[in-house]
């Protein structure tokens, strides 16, 4: 994607020292890619979107406020004009000191996690994106329908998946309720994103999702990821999140509606994308891998039941 005179440009852009060379480590998410730049002054990560990316710079700032205030992620590199974005061959790029990750572990020490989501939702920020869709409204039962009838008659390698997902998906989306209270989150706090580092430390990566959401569900969706199906991990981080003085609460099937919602949203963009027949055969079985994940760790009314008994005890 860049060539070597781009690294050089790049550098240049964000004060990064000289001698700049990519080493060829890249790593991709669902949001973006990032390529491995080394300079004079150390290893840093490129990061460009795969979508246009929000340009108001919010999420530099909210990340570097978090970093601040002690929360384990990559130190934000603003331009030479204080800037979060260098455009670079048409196509906006930002930087960030590299961090060694290890592979998505939702297996991390629970009250680690519970430790930091703490300190996250204590950062004193006050951002302007609002809340989104994506993690407020639900698909609803017809769009469930239109989406097995297309699956179906594409013959869809997890039609029958979906189909036997449809009751549980609507009874979800039932539970939605309005945020208690709003505050700039993470709003991606997957195993993915938060993950431990070569170092043995944790670290919070991929902050182009902040923006305002109820910190208590923010918490429920965390303790599905890293205390799901183990009564005790879930407990020991709610306890460890509250006695560090972290502001959301889990008391009712409702705080589970960000993560309904995300869900909902995640899977209908896997069947989406499955559906258009532009895709590459590889990104059509990326995402039905990707589907199959909420198949195998599924989110039921009985599993919000379990995790609400679990942080009452």
């Amino acid at each position: 994607m860049f060539t070597d005179d781009d690294a050089g440009r790049i550098a240049r852009a964000f004060r990064l020292g000289d001698g700049a060379a990519f080493t060829g480590t890249l790593a991709r998410g669902e949001q973006g890619q990032v390529v491995q730049l080394e300079t004079s002054s150390g290893l840093w990560a490129v990061k460009t979107s795969f979508r246009p990316p929000e340009l108001d710079g919010e999420d530099g700032a909210f990340q570097a406020a978090a970093v601040a205030a002690g929360v384990p992620a990559p130190i934000v590199v603003f331009t030479d004009g204080g800037e979060l974005f260098a455009e670079i061959r048409g196509l906006p790029v930002r930087v960030y000191r590299w961090v060694d990750v290890l592979p998505a572990d939702s297996g991390l020490d629970p009250g680690r996690v519970g430790r930091l989501l703490a300190t996250i939702h204590q950062v004193p920020f006050r951002g302007r994106r609002l809340q989104d869709p994506w993690y407020t409204e639900p698909i609803g039962a017809a769009g469930w329908n239109r989406l097995v009838e297309r699956l179906a008659a594409a013959r869809a390698p997890f039609a029958g998946d979906l189909v036997g997902m449809c009751d549980e998906l609507v009874a979800l989306e039932a539970l939605l309720v309005p945020a208690r209270e709003l505050r700039t989150c993470h709003r991606d706090l997957w195993s993915d994103n938060l993950r431990a580092t070569s170092q043995g430390e944790l670290c919070v990566i991929d902050w182009d999702n902040c923006g305002q959401a109820d910190p208590g569900q923010e918490l429920a969706g965390v303790v599905f990821e890293f205390g799901y199906g183990d009564a005790d991990r879930a407990r020991a981080l709610y306890g460890e999140y509250r006695r560090c003085g972290g502001p959301g609460r889990i008391e009712r099937r409702g705080d589970f509606s960000m993560t309904i919602a995300q869900l909902g949203h995640i899977n209908e963009m896997s069947c989406l994308l499955w559906l258009d027949s532009a895709q590459p055969d590889e990104e059509r079985a990326r995402q039905a891998c990707r589907f199959h994940e909420s198949v195998e760790m599924p989110l039921t009314v009985a599993v919000i039941d379990e995790l609400l008994q679990a942080v009452a005890g």
